[in-house]
């Protein structure tokens, strides 16, 4: 007789007649076979059905408190505080991560009480990682996390549930920057904000798929540029990445952070493009795009998870070491944005810069933007043409 996992009490109550029809079956008999299985499924069936209630907590801490004669000051090394004692012992505050890990090292209380999840361990622990250096508060202001009544004692909670979103500690793990060789040595970034923004932008993507598979071959700079002429060039700029398999989102730079922009590889052979518009002009929309989609094409693996991230204005001012790939991505997006036989057009000793400025926009069918900003950056005087860089044109378009 064939039998499934029992699911319903009509079977059960089937299968607790047959046991007791097949109690003196010899074993290594067929009898004795479908009674040792009967008695397997009833088992789990009553285990899943009849488990027993994990004690509270709370309780367990006042039981083992009982058991080993301590007081409320006893459990200060542990929670913390005083106060924090108190408002634990008496439910008017959660037990945090780092409590229950204490309580677990200290009393002896088992993780899965502690936790209320039978047979759960705490976390692995990643030493690397001070959980209280992310920007949670900010991250709340701007609505990356929800509103929290506690942040301080609960940073490893709330950043464990936001990498969770973001796609899990296995992916988080790859862009943490552990490593010596990080790109965040290089940087003024705050290391903590730098890895809170780079979930934001793994929260995102995962929740932004696009179907399209990105093939190299198929991207046109010289057309993505073009889009600048247009009055919603930055959105017809989006839209055209996605349909040549590119992930695009405008994500801005929190506070401690000087990014302009990053590409990642984050999923199979989708590359992912950000900006933070941390100047919102024209110029340097364009720029930062081009830029990165030069490093999309040139630079970034697409055999493990990747990460490149930037901060234009300092290497464009030459402050920081120079980087061989940087200067590449410059240079792509210089000539991408203007070509070299039409920048030999241009004046820079002209006493009329502007009229150079709608001349050359005009003839290369490009934002005016372009240009200025390129004069701007040769002449390292950023005074003048203020009147053509677009600024506070771009954010408004995404909103």
């Amino acid at each position: 007789m064939t039998y499934k996992i029992i699911k319903t009490e009509g079977d059960y109550q089937i299968a607790l007649a047959r046991i007791d029809e097949l109690m003196d079956a010899e074993p290594n008999t067929p009898e004795g076979d479908e009674l040792e299985l009967l008695v397997t499924l009833v088992e789990l069936y009553e285990e899943k059905k009849y488990q027993i209630d994990m004690p509270d907590p709370v309780e367990a801490i006042k039981f083992r408190m009982e058991q080993l004669s301590l007081n409320q000051q006893a459990l200060v090394p542990f929670i913390g505080s005083k106060s924090k004692v108190s408002e634990i012992l008496n439910k008017k505050r959660p037990l945090s991560l780092s409590m229950m890990r204490a309580l677990h090292k200290g009393l002896g209380i088992p993780a899965d009480i502690l936790l209320q999840e039978q047979d759960q361990d705490f976390p692995e622990e990643i030493p690397e990682i001070d959980w209280t250096r992310f920007p949670i508060q900010e991250m709340i202001e701007i609505g990356w996390i929800q509103e929290r009544k506690n942040i301080k004692g609960n940073e490893e909670e709330i950043m464990r549930k936001f990498i969770e979103e973001a796609g899990g500690m296995n992916r988080f793990s790859k862009l943490s920057f552990r490593k010596s060789k990080s790109p965040i040595k290089k940087l003024r970034t705050d290391r903590y904000a730098l890895m809170a923004w780079c979930l934001r932008v793994m929260d995102l993507s995962k929740k932004n798929p696009i179907d399209k598979k990105y093939k190299p071959e198929s991207l046109n700079l010289s057309d993505l540029s073009k889009l600048s002429y247009f009055d919603n060039g930055p959105l017809l700029a989006k839209e055209y990445l996605e349909k040549q398999g590119i992930q695009f989102f405008i994500v801005p730079h929190l506070k401690k952070t000087f990014l302009d922009g990053a590409v990642m590889i984050l999923k199979g052979e989708t590359p992912v493009v950000v900006l933070t518009l941390r100047y919102d002009r024209q110029d340097n929309f364009w720029f930062c795009l081009l830029h990165e989609i030069a490093h999309v094409i040139k630079h970034l693996r697409r055999d493990e998870t990747d990460i490149i991230i930037d901060e234009i204005e300092p290497r464009q001012s030459n402050i920081g070491t120079a980087d061989k790939k940087e200067e590449e991505a410059d240079k792509i997006a210089e000539n991408a944005l203007i070509p070299r036989e039409y920048w030999k057009k241009v004046n820079l000793d002209a006493k009329n810069l502007a009229k150079e400025v709608v001349l050359l926009s005009e003839q290369m069918k490009i934002h005016p933007a372009i240009i200025a900003g390129r004069i701007r950056f040769e002449k390292n005087n950023y005074r003048i043409l203020s009147q053509f860089v677009g600024r506070g044109e771009v954010k408004q378009l995404f909103n």
